[in-house]
């Protein structure tokens, strides 16, 4: 049996994501943001985190799924990559899984569009399709 491997979850668009837990520096309720003239159009603005300047990413507009509708405020996933710590915008926070690393597979091949790129693969759980983020290139909104 391979070695276990423990993901930060989420939903976003009803879809369920993960992230490795090694890669979450915190997660976060809804934080106020200043908005960036001429960022990419995936950039929701500037959140100030204890004195950090975070860009926060609409991960809804960057995996091109529909905009948030309602009333109901995004929560941040604050994660770090090799360019400093990044928030992604998520609708909803999950729990700490801890899933073998046996049961990975490459992404389906279904996926389309942006998502293929940005999703490294999946766990087929019993209750549900695990997508697994690559933080590095979605943090990268160039």
């Amino acid at each position: 049996m391979a070695n276990p491997k423990q993901f930060c979850t989420f939903f976003l668009n009803g879809l369920y994501f993960g992230v490795e837990v090694t890669h979450v520096q915190e997660v976060l309720r809804h934080q106020p943001m200043t908005r960036v003239p001429l960022a990419p159009a995936t950039v929701q603005g500037l959140i100030n985190l204890r004195g950090q300047i975070l860009t926060a990413i609409d991960l809804r507009r960057r995996l091109e799924l529909p905009a948030r509708t309602g009333e109901r405020l995004p929560m941040n996933v604050v994660v770090r990559t090799a360019d400093g710590a990044v928030s992604l915008l998520v609708d909803e926070i999950g729990d700490v899984v801890e899933i073998q690393e046996d049961i990975f597979e490459r992404p389906p091949e279904t996926l389309r569009g942006v998502a293929r790129d940005l999703v490294r693969g999946v766990y087929k759980l019993k209750e549900r399709l695990l997508l697994v983020l690559d933080t590095e290139k979605t943090a990268n909104c160039n």
